[in-house]
């Protein structure tokens, strides 16, 4: 009897899978794999022009005989193992996407031809956790009924699917005290969604155990093609995942997971396993011993979209750091993803910030008395994260929000690096490929940020400073900060902060050689022997950079120092120190003048007479105090470029769309360096 119940039940959910299905079709031909070729009949890529390499001596800033060397990479990509990326549209693996990074093509999702202008030298591909083990199975021929229904419905090319599948998984909570200011979020407690609350973990014959063993294959068989990729000094391939919980209203309070070498645990830790990144380091650092050669760090990505989670005091359950949690953020988390493919991270207009470069790929508006999700928190941006790290030193002692940078793409198109304006594909499947459908405007609601056109771009790169390519040597140089992010162009970028260095050296040959032995590279601390008293003066920050040979010119350098006073109240400037085309900063503004770079729309050709190659500048602050706790860190702005929206408006035969900028100044941002405080 049970069985015919069962089996009614069955068919009746298979009915109304195909009732919804049929009552979608209109709508999910106009996103799916099936429209996508006539689609992509509709643009003409031999209408855009890809830049042309610029010869540029890279050597001075990139590489120094025995010393550092700079490497760029991915550490944020998706591939057809995450559910989302698959439902989507994107049927490309992990074995693509390594071909990828080595230089390969690829033909997307939506008939567009994928490839790198040059190969990395790094990536880490970090699949959703959650996801790990939901489809193993499903090639099973012992499956029930239901399950083959829940696995139907994970294999299909359809957004609707995956929103009901994402919503069910967020768990359940209440927001938090309205009546709170704006940029305070503290929700009450949440509940964990739990690995029994996936379709085919819980359906038919199914059982939680059987989910977690095929977790622990997915996993093992993740960790084995990593190997398989790996080429000391030619691609390293780090073992790395996302913690990815749930959030109202499309927030991405998630985190990455990079690993030092193959040695991990034996099954990923999910938000199906724990509540909080609290408690994901705690599971982590049980089950991964230094002691056996594991070691892991983590990194937040889309702080913007955490709805204020990231920099504040409160977990993503409600509950609040203790310092021992502290402490342990401090160990395990020392970096964080300033730009990616959803925005920038870095500051905001009217969010603490002032600023108008922190106008940069922002559409989240400034949060109102009341509002909990879908706008800018003050404590969902780096700069601000940094800012609270030195009101948690002068209450703790101890600065757990030290934060280096990194740039990523979090693409589902297995695609890694693939950064390009020009040369965009979207950032999943049949979603947002080919280009009349990444122009089609806003895609899921009236939000900005749910606009593909407005907020997508094609994300940045991570680069890091280490002496060989290999898994220890990146991990490393990721655990101590000596990295910095880009919005996507390859710009060679060093900073260093010391004593005893004066103007005269500036254009010395031993330059780099001295500040490596002299002064601290970004992503340290000026140690306190360079700090006594019989050294009062203010230390020299000395910031060189070199354009992309593939890109436009550098246009200036900034500094921005965030500081706190001895009421406790943060403050932030932010100045020009190095103009390009001979101009100089005006004393009275702190910037350096218009030097009249422009950009052709009708071809996306930018300024050739204007910006420089190289910008290099010795730096020091007027207003420097001995016994203040700040921070330092650079910003490299180019001559503007065409954003990819216009690339995409040539291929069409359009006229940009008047909703979106159609230019784009494109950065790098250095990891800071802190002064006046505990390394």
């Amino acid at each position: 009897m049970l069985k015919k119940i069962s089996l009614g039940f069955a068919a009746v959910l298979l009915l109304g899978v195909g009732v919804v299905a049929t009552a979608y079709h209109v709508i999910l031909n106009k996103v799916g794999s099936d429209s996508a070729l006539e689609d992509y009949a509709l643009q003409d890529d031999s209408k855009v022009v890809a830049p042309v390499a610029k010869p540029v001596d890279m050597s001075p800033v990139t590489a120094v005989e025995g010393e550092m060397n700079l490497y760029w990479g991915e550490l944020h990509l998706h591939t057809a193992e995450s559910f989302d990326s698959s439902m989507m549209g994107n049927k490309l693996g992990i074995e693509d996407a390594y071909r990828f990074a080595k230089g390969e093509p690829l033909i997307g999702a939506g008939g567009e031809t994928m490839q790198l202008s040059r190969p990395l030298d790094f990536v880490a591909i970090t699949d959703h956790a959650e996801g790990f083990g939901s489809r193993t199975h499903c090639d099973d021929p012992n499956l029930s009924l239901f399950e083959r229904a829940a696995c139907w419905v994970m294999a299909q090319d359809n957004p609707i699917f995956l929103s009901l599948i994402v919503e069910g998984a967020r768990g359940e909570g209440e927001p938090g005290e309205l009546s709170l200011p704006s940029g305070v979020y503290q929700p009450k407690a949440r509940k964990v969604p739990g690995v029994d609350r996936f379709p085919t973990c819980n359906w038919g014959n199914s059982t939680v155990q059987r989910c977690y063993d095929n977790v622990s294959t997915d996993w093992a068989r993740y960790v084995q093609l990593a190997d398989d990729y790996y080429e000391p000094g030619a691609l390293t391939t780090l073992v790395a995942y996302e913690f990815s919980p749930g959030m109202p209203d499309q927030g991405k309070h998630h985190r990455n997971v990079i690993f030092r070498s193959n040695t991990v645990p034996e099954r990923a830790i999910s938000s199906t396993d724990v509540p909080n990144a609290i408690e994901l380091w705690k599971g982590l650092e049980a089950t991964c011993d230094k002691a056996d050669g594991c070691d892991f760090l983590t990194m937040p990505h889309n702080p913007n979209k955490a709805w204020g989670l990231t920099y504040s005091r409160y977990a993503y359950d409600g509950k609040q750091y203790s310092e021992d949690d502290w402490r342990l953020r401090q160990r395990r988390e020392p970096l964080t993803e300033i730009y990616q493919n959803k925005g920038a991270s870095e500051c905001a207009l009217g969010v603490g910030a002032t600023d108008e470069e922190c106008a940069f790929a922002q559409v989240l508006d400034p949060c109102q008395p009341g509002e909990t999700t879908g706008c800018a928190f003050q404590t969902g941006f780096v700069r601000d994260g940094l800012k609270v790290g030195l009101e948690l030193e002068q209450e703790l002692g101890f600065n757990p929000l030290q934060i280096g940078f990194i740039a990523a793409t979090d693409g589902h198109n297995a695609n890694p690096g693939d950064v390009e304006e020009w040369d965009f594909r979207g950032t999943v499947g049949t979603i947002s490929s080919p280009a009349s459908r990444r122009m089609s405007g806003t895609n899921l609601g009236d939000k900005a940020y749910r606009s593909m056109l407005k907020f997508h771009t094609p994300g940045g790169l991570a680069a890091v400073w280490a002496p060989e390519n290999t898994r220890e040597a990146i991990f490393d140089a990721l655990a101590r900060r000596e990295t910095y992010a880009t919005s996507g162009p390859r710009i060679g970028l060093r900073f260093y902060a010391g004593r005893g260095i004066d103007q005269a050296m500036i254009d010395a040959p031993d330059l780099v050689q001295h500040l490596e032995a002299e002064a601290v590279s970004m992503g340290a601390v000026l140690p306190s022997s360079q700090q006594s008293d019989q050294q009062p003066e203010s230390p020299a920050f000395v910031v060189w950079a070199l354009r992309d040979p593939m890109d436009a010119p550098l246009q200036r350098l900034q500094m921005v120092k965030g500081w706190i006073d001895e009421a406790g109240q943060t403050h932030e400037k932010v100045v020009d120190i190095a103009c390009a085309d001979g101009l100089q900063v005006d004393p009275a503004t702190g910037r350096c003048p218009d030097n009249g770079a422009s950009v052709d729309l009708t071809s996306c050709q930018f300024s050739a007479n204007s910006g420089a190659t190289e910008l290099k500048t010795l730096w020091r602050d007027p207003d420097y105090d001995l016994d203040q706790r700040a921070f330092y860190y650079v910003r490299v702005l180019m001559n503007p470029t065409c954003r990819w929206s216009s690339f995409d408006a040539i291929r069409l035969g359009k006229e940009p769309h008047p909703s979106v900028p159609a230019t784009i100044q494109e950065r790098a941002w250095s990891s800071p360096i802190w002064a006046g405080g505990q390394p």
